[in-house]
């Protein structure tokens, strides 16, 4: 592996989504990173091998033996991060919480991934993505006016306030043991970076621009030119024409008359004005809308699927999807210009023995 964190030596012990997503960014950036199966995998949810895997090499121990802790201790040793998802006080009670970890290896980060932090009444509770964004107030805003929350798969919770927090607090730690030779614990709770998600909505409320109620305000598709619209083919186009010159430019490729529409910031007749681009866009294909406004500032793009964005011309030019053991996924991301990231590998068992012998 290449890229700036070449030379990082991470051990991660197997959990869901968000502990995963976040050392494969650690792998994808170049990091060394040692995934600890349990004997028997990690069930269902996780696809051996998949993506959130990559760049790993792979060993199993058991946790609840001498001998697995032993091993896990050894590698604990030589490592400069610790990753792990369990609830608070199991690593503790397993045998190499952070009081032990730190007697045998001062420099070591160690990152704990939890949906709730290691305090507070809701600690040793379960939870999962839809409830860390409820308590956080990022779920209420979500959904149509009129109509409950709609959980946004398990992108928000899971993967940008969870792994990528956790990315972020590893490399926050590590910066900062450069100056101090010391390591520290890393508490990433998903309910908090959650919460950091809604920073701006904040500011909004604070400024009093945002009106409260769900798909009622300006980027909630509570504004006509801020939204989402079926083409005739059963396809999507996503306008976000906020500016004056990019509304401009959406009246323009529409073929609207603006002289006939309400101003684009006359709230009450918002409806009226959704009305003429519903029909505008339902009186074409999604293909024809995205060649309409190929070239056009006007801040409208195609809706594509998962499965589609990889074709996408700018996605294919930037190389922003890889194939990885045949499976298609995004590429490592951001760019570094002197210590670019190699192509993300497939992961591979190996042998506690074989990670040692390299980690000298």
């Amino acid at each position: 592996m290449t890229g700036p964190l070449t030379g990082v030596r991470v051990v991660e012990l197997a959990g869901l989504a968000p502990g995963p997503f976040g050392c494969m960014v650690l792998a994808d950036l170049g990091a060394d990173v040692v995934l600890v199966e349990r004997p028997g995998g990690s069930g269902p949810l996780v696809p051996p091998n998949g993506p959130l895997q990559r760049g790993r090499r792979i060993i199993t121990l058991d946790l609840k033996s001498e001998a697995g802790i032993a091993d896990l201790l050894r590698l604990i040793e030589r490592a400069d991060v610790l990753v792990e998802g369990f609830r608070p006080g199991v690593a503790e009670r397993l045998g190499f919480g952070p009081a032990v970890t730190s007697t045998i290896n001062s420099r070591l980060v160690y990152a704990r991934m939890t949906g709730w932090g290691q305090d507070g009444p809701l600690a040793p509770a379960a939870g999962h993505d839809i409830d860390y964004l409820a308590v956080a107030g990022a779920l209420e805003p979500l959904g149509r006016a009129g109509e409950r929350p709609h959980a946004p798969v398990n992108l928000l919770a899971d993967f940008a306030g969870g792994g990528m927090l956790l990315a972020v607090g590893v490399l926050g730690a590590l910066l900062e043991r450069e100056r101090s030779g010391l390591g520290q614990v890393v508490d990433a709770a998903m309910v908090d970076g959650s919460a950091l998600l809604t920073t701006f909505l904040h500011g909004m409320i604070g400024a009093g621009a945002w009106r409260g109620g769900r798909g009622e305000n300006l980027l909630d598709g509570g504004a006509p030119f801020y939204d989402t619209y079926a083409t005739s083919d059963g396809g999507f186009m996503a306008v976000g024409a906020l500016e004056p010159q990019f509304y401009a430019a959406l009246v323009k490729g529409l073929e609207l008359d603006g002289d006939d529409l309400p101003g684009q910031f006359e709230r009450k007749r918002w409806p009226e004005l959704r009305a003429a681009f519903t029909a505008r866009f339902a009186s074409r294909t999604r293909d024809a809308w995205t060649a309409v406004f190929d070239g056009l500032d006007a801040c409208v793009s195609p809706v594509l699927s998962p499965t589609e964005a990889p074709g996408h011309p700018h996605n294919r030019e930037r190389g922003a999807f890889v194939e990885v053991d045949g499976v298609v996924q995004p590429a490592p991301a951001p760019r570094f210009s002197r210590t670019p990231a190699s192509t993300p590998t497939a992961s591979a068992p190996v042998t506690v023995t074989g990670v040692l012998a390299g980690w000298v």
